[in-house]
Parts: structure tokens; C-alpha cells; sequence
């Protein structure tokens, strides 16, 4: 055995010396440490169970306290479902009466449109019948218009001429008619503008002007004086002594002088003037041009107890506050009289002989021709007017109920 061999086999009985030696205290520890890890676990379980016991308290709690708040949440929907319901409820109830009324409201509309419609039918009837006519219907119709034009001019305006121009242009109308049967009307139309020609007409603006033309010279008007004392309180001659030994001659005579002034008596055959007052002309001059406008505005309107009462006030003033022995005053009076003679109406005719026979022709020929029951657009030899029926009203759409 070489030493190597040797070497070898004392190594390996030194190892299985120390395995043999070792092998006791490694079996301690383990059974050691086993032990801890038993004691570990017995730890650890006890915390995971307490753990596990906290938990599913918690979970009790939470879950009561969900349960809790589900059954309030419940509660309240179920009261707004109920709140809903009552709503929807009312709502379809105050649906169903508008729904009512309309339909009522519809159902009067169709019946009127169905009036109008008849209506309607009946006007186009007369239309077609009258436009079946000639033109002389619509020639009669302006003949008496005119004609009752022309009495409100004259009766109301007093204006012959232009009575008399409607008057022709209504005669004119007749003789494009060419109609036999209208000769006697034409004769009558003729009579009132014979009628009208005779009539002594006024000179209106004439007067108007004339009247302004007295109101622009007012202002040169002379006032009359009225300051003629007949007998002044200082008019006795009678003088009084300076001496005074004739102290009672001169008390004698003041007081007869004091005795005939006081008490004055005079004669007076014509009518007090009376006085005006200082810058009282002003005024006087300012009354006498509106009562001359009175009567210029009273000429147009064929006033004529207001026009010549405005100029007999005018010619009173003027007499008593004015110089009337001035000439331009004369002339202003005189003036004044000439008016206050002229009459602003004239004698007009109380009626026109053609318009009863226009009426009369009007009444048989056009209006009986309207009062008529519709003629049937055959008879009337004239198409009838297509009118397009009007749309029907839709009816209101159901809305949806709630459930």
C-alpha cells in the first residue's frame, strides 16, 4: 500500500468519525425547529381566524346596513311611482278633454265651412248670372249713382254746377244704353238740369274774400272822441275876491259853486257813447276780427242766421266806439250793410225728379236680378267659376298613454 492509499484512508475514516458525531446534534435541531413551526402555524391560524371573524362581522354590518338603505331606496321609488302614476293619471284625463274640445271645435268648423261653401256656391250662382248680362246693367247702376251724387252736392254743398255736371254725365250713361224704355228717365234728368240752370247762384268766395278784405282794414279805424264835457266843474265865472273883509261874499259864493257841481243835471237827447277804457282798443279791434271770422266761416257752411248776426255786431261796435264821421270808417260801414244784405243760401230744389224713376229702374232690374235664387251656369250662357275646395282640417293625432 503506497502512501497515497494511505492518506485516502485515514481521510475517509476522519470523515465518517465526524458524520457519526454530527449526526445527533442535527437531529436536536430539527426537532427543534420543528417545533417552532408548529408553534408558528398555531400563531398564525389563530390570527387568520380572528381575522376571519372581524371580517365577516364587518360583512354582517355592511351587508345589514346595504339592506337597509336598499329597502329606504325602495321605498322612495316606490312612492315617486306612485306620484307618477297619480300625474300621468291627471295628465291623460285633462288630454282626453282637450282632445274633446278640439273635436267639438272641429266639428263646428266643418259645419261653418260647409255654410260657406253654400254660401259661396250661391254668390258665384249671381256673379255668373249678372256677368251673363250686357254691360247695360253696370250702365244703369252708374247712372243712379251719379244722380244720387248730384243730390248730396246740392243739397248738402249747394253746389248747382257740379250737380248739374253729374247730372249730364248720368244722361250720358242712359244714352250709351241705347234703350227705348229708359226715355222716360232721360226726360226727367234733363228737367233738373233745366232746373239747376235757373238757380240764381252766390258768389261764395266773393264774400269770403270781401269779409277778410274789412277784417285787414280795422286797423285804420279811427276811434270817435269822446271827451266833450258839456259843462266842467270850474266853469263858473265867478271869481273870488283877494280882500278879506269880503270873507263872507267869497264862503258865499264856493259854497254855491261847491252846490252846482255836486249834483249835475243835463240833457241828453241821443244814446250815451260809451268809454273805453286806456289800451282798451286793443281789444275792440281784436273782437271785431273774430266776429268778421265768425262770418267768413259761416259762408261755406250756408249759415246765414250766425253770418249776418256776426256783421250786425260788427256794425254795432263799429258805430259806437269809431269815428263814423271819418270816411274810411263810412266806407267800412257801408260795406258792412252790403253784406249783412246778401243771402248765402240758395232756393235749390227740394228733390230730383229722375232719382225715384233710377231707383225704381234699379229695384226691377238689378236688385230683383240678386234677389233671385242662383241660375244655373247653363241659363246664364257663362261657365261657372271652378273654385278649389278647401283644404280639410286634420284631425288632432292621439298621443301616446303612458303605462
Amino acid at each position: 500500500m503506497t502512501e497515497h492509499e494511505k492518506s485516502s484512508a485515514v481521510v475517509e475514516e476522519t470523515r465518517e468519525t465526524v458524520d457519526t458525531t454530527s449526526q445527533p446534534e442535527t437531529t436536536k435541531k430539527a426537532a427543534e425547529k420543528k417545533n417552532g413551526s408548529n408553534k408558528t402555524s398555531l400563531a398564525l391560524s389563530a390570527i387568520a381566524i380572528a381575522i376571519a371573524l372581524a371580517a365577516g362581522v364587518g360583512l354582517y354590518g355592511l351587508v345589514k346596513q346595504q339592506s337597509t338603505n336598499q329597502t329606504a331606496t325602495s321605498d322612495a321609488l316606490v312612492n315617486q311611482l306612485t306620484a307618477l302614476q297619480k300625474a300621468q293619471e291627471t295628465q291623460k284625463a285633462e288630454l282626453e278633454s282637450v282632445i274633446k274640445q278640439q273635436a267639438t271645435a272641429l266639428a263646428e268648423a266643418n259645419s261653418k265651412q260647409e255654410e260657406l261653401t253654400k254660401q259661396l256656391g250661391e254668390v258665384q250662382q249671381k256673379v255668373a248670372t249678372i256677368s251673363g248680362t250686357d254691360a247695360k246693367t253696370w250702365l244703369l247702376s252708374q247712372a243712379d249713382f251719379l244722380v244720387k251724387l248730384a243730390g248730396r252736392k246740392l243739397w248738402s254743398d249747394q253746389d248747382v254746377t257740379t250737380a248739374a255736371t253729374l247730372l249730364k254725365s248720368a244722361d250720358a250713361s242712359l244714352a250709351d244704353m241705347n234703350d227705348p224704355s229708359l226715355i222716360t228717365a232721360r226726360r226727367a234728368i234733363t228737367a233738373d238740369i233745366a232746373s239747376l240752370s235757373a238757380v240764381s247762384q252766390v258768389d261764395y268766395d266773393g264774400i269770403i274774400l270781401k269779409v277778410n278784405q274789412l277784417s285787414n282794414q280795422i286797423d285804420n279805424l279811427q276811434l270817435a272822441d269822446n271827451n266833450d264835457d258839456d259843462s266842467p266843474m270850474d266853469s263858473d265865472g265867478t271869481e273870488l275876491s283877494s280882500s278879506l273883509s269880503e270873507w263872507r261874499v267869497n264862503l258865499q259864493k264856493s259854497w254855491q259853486n261847491f252846490m252846482d257841481s255836486f249834483i249835475t243835471i243835463r240833457r241828453r237827447d241821443e244814446t250815451a257813447v260809451p268809454l273805453l277804457a286806456p289800451n282798451q282798443d286793443i281789444y275792440l279791434r281784436e273782437n271785431i276780427r273774430s266776429r268778421l271770422l265768425v262770418a267768413a266761416q259761416a259762408v261755406p257752411r250756408h249759415q246765414e242766421e250766425t253770418y249776418k248776426q256776426a256783421l250786425d255786431n260788427v256794425s254795432t261796435w263799429v258805430r259806437a266806439y269809431y269815428n263814423t264821421d271819418d270816411e274810411t270808417t263810412t266806407a267800412f260801414l257801408e260795406d258792412i250793410d252790403k253784406l249783412s244784405q246778401q243771402n248765402i243760401t240758395m232756393n235749390v230744389p227740394d228733390k230730383l225728379e229722375s232719382q225715384p224713376i233710377l231707383e225704381k229702374l234699379m229695384q226691377t232690374r238689378v236688385r230683383n236680378l240678386l234677389a233671385q235664387p242662383g241660375v244655373p251656369a247653363e241659363q246664364a250662357g257663362v261657365a261657372p267659376a271652378v273654385v278649389p275646395a278647401p283644404a280639410p282640417v286634420p284631425a288632432p293625432e292621439n298621443t301616446p298613454q303612458g303605462e
